[in-house]
C-alpha cells in the first residue's frame, strides 16, 4: 500500500507560476521526476521539472524567452523569475528504442508518460495547484523501503536504454538503497549492452556517481558486481583505491586516478575534455609524493610536478584518508611565495640579456641552474643575488 502523500509546501514560486501559466492556457501540467523523489527523502532543491500536455511549440509560444534544449524529445527549458532553469517536457510515449536513443511521440497522457520512466521512485507526479499525487507504480512505498525497482518489466526498461543500468547503480550508491532482486538481475544481464553507449553518456554517469555517492566504495562495488566496469572501466579493480568511503571534496578526475590504474587512458576512453586528459596524465606521471617532508624535498617535488600539485595533494588525501605529511609544507611554501618554477624566479631572460648574457640554450640551462639554487636556498631569490650568480656561472 502506498503511504499517504500530502501537499508539497516548499515548491519554488517560480515553478508554480510556470505551471499556472500552462494550466491557464488549457494544458494539463504536473511536477515530475527527481525533485519529487528528493522531497520525499527530505532533500529539497530548486530544480523542479514539469510534464505537460502542451507541445514544445506551444510551450515556446507561452514563454518567448524559453530555450529549446531538447525539442526533438519534447523538452523546453523555461527560466523562472529567479533565473532557475526548469525542464518542461511534453507528455510522451516511446515509439521505438534501440538501447541508446528513443523515438518518442507526443499527445500521450500523464499515465503513458509515467509508464516510460526508468524506476518507480522516478515515476511520481504532483499537481501543484490541487496537491494531488499520481503514483501508479508504488514509488513512494519503494522510497520508504529504500528500494530501487524498475517500472514494469526490468529487462524491457534496460533494453530501451542501457544507460538505465548505470543510473540504477548511481542511485543505489547515492541514497544507500537496495536494488530489487529482479531489477538487479536484469541489470547484470543487460550490462554487456553498455558497450554500445556513447562515451560521453557513460562519462557523465560515472562523474555524477562519484560526485553524489554516499559511499564511493559502494559505487565501485556496484560497477564491478554488475559487470558495468568490464565494458568501460576494466582498470577499476586494479586501482590503488580510496581510503575514505565518503571523500571530500569530490573531484571525479582525481577520484578516477585513485580508483583506476592508468587514469589517462580512462579519460581518453570516456572522451573527456583535453584539460581533464592532461590532468589525468600528470596524475599518472607523478611522482605522487616528495622524497621527504622537509621543505627542500617538497620544493623539488613541486618544481617537478608543476601545475599538478593540487591534484596530487588531493589524490594523496583520498588514498591516505586525510592530509599527507607534506600537505602543510606545501601550504607554507605557497604562503611564503617561495619559487618552485622558472616563472617565479626574481630574474628573467630579459634581465640576463641586459646583464650581457647571450640568449639561447645556454641561457635556458642557466635559468634551470638558478632555479635549482633557489629550491635549496629560497631566501636567495632576489634579482641582485641571482644576477650575481648568473654572471659568475656564465
Amino acid at each position: 500500500m502506498t503511504p499517504p502523500l500530502g501537499p508539497i509546501g516548499d515548491l519554488p514560486g517560480g515553478v508554480l507560476e510556470i505551471a499556472d501559466r500552462l494550466e491557464s492556457a488549457g494544458y494539463e501540467t504536473w511536477c515530475v521526476g527527481g525533485a519529487l523523489r528528493d522531497r520525499l527523502l527530505n532533500h529539497p532543491g530548486d530544480d523542479v521539472d514539469l510534464a505537460t500536455a502542451a507541445t514544445p511549440d506551444q510551450v515556446l509560444a507561452l514563454f518567448p524567452k524559453a530555450i529549446a534544449v531538447g525539442v526533438k524529445y519534447g523538452t523546453v527549458g523555461v527560466l523562472d523569475r529567479d533565473r532557475v532553469l526548469h525542464e518542461v517536457t511534453t507528455f510522451r510515449r516511446d515509439v521505438a528504442t534501440d538501447g541508446r536513443h528513443a523515438v518518442v511521440a507526443f499527445g500521450a497522457s500523464l499515465q503513458e508518460d509515467l509508464a516510460r520512466r526508468d524506476f518507480t521512485m522516478n515515476a511520481l507526479a504532483y499537481h501543484p495547484s490541487t496537491g494531488r499525487w499520481e503514483d501508479p507504480y508504488g514509488g513512494a512505498l519503494d522510497i520508504e523501503h529504500r528500494i530501487i525497482r524498475a517500472v514494469g518489466q526490468p529487462a524491457q526498461r534496460f533494453a530501451e536504454d542501457y544507460l538505465r543500468v548505470l543510473r540504477a547503480l548511481r542511485f543505489a550508491a547515492r541514497f544507500g538503497f537496495t536494488i530489487d532482486p529482479d531489477t538487479w538481475q536484469a541489470a547484470i544481464d543487460a550490462a554487456p549492452g553498455l558497450a554500445g553507449l556513447s562515451a560521453e553518456r557513460v562519462r557523465e554517469e560515472w562523474f555524477k556517481g562519484l560526485r553524489t555517492a554516499e559511499s564511493v566504495s559502494r559505487l565501485v562495488e556496484l560497477w564491478q558486481s554488475s559487470g558495468a566496469s568490464r565494458a568501460w572501466l576494466p582498470e577499476l579493480s586494479s586501482g590503488p583505491g580510496v581510503a575514505q568511503a565518503n571523500p571530500d571534496p569530490r573531484d571525479p578526475v582525481v577520484l578516477t586516478a585513485g580508483l583506476c590504474a592508468g587514469a589517462e587512458s580512462v579519460m581518453r576512453r570516456l572522451r573527456a575534455s583535453g584539460e581533464d586528459i592532461n590532468r589525468a596524465r600528470a596524475l599518472d606521471q607523478g611522482p605522487g609524493e616528495p622524497a621527504g617532508s622537509d621543505p627542500v624535498s617538497v620544493r623539488r617535488w613541486m618544481a617537478g610536478v608543476g601545475d599538478a600539485v593540487d591534484d596530487l595533494l588531493l589524490l594523496a588525501r583520498y588514498r591516505l584518508g586525510g592530509p599527507s605529511a607534506w600537505d602543510p609544507v606545501v601550504q607554507g611554501i605557497c604562503e611564503r611565495g617561495e619559487a618552485v618554477s622558472r616563472s617565479q624566479l626574481a630574474v628573467t631572460g630579459v634581465d640576463l640579456t641586459g646583464a650581457g648574457i647571450r640568449p639561447g640554450p645556454a641561457m635556458g640551462q642557466l635559468l634551470e641552474k638558478l632555479l635549482e639554487f633557489v629550491l635549496e636556498h629560497p631566501e636567495g631569490n632576489t634579482k641582485e643575488a641571482l644576477l650575481a650568480r648568473a654572471k659568475a656561472w656564465s
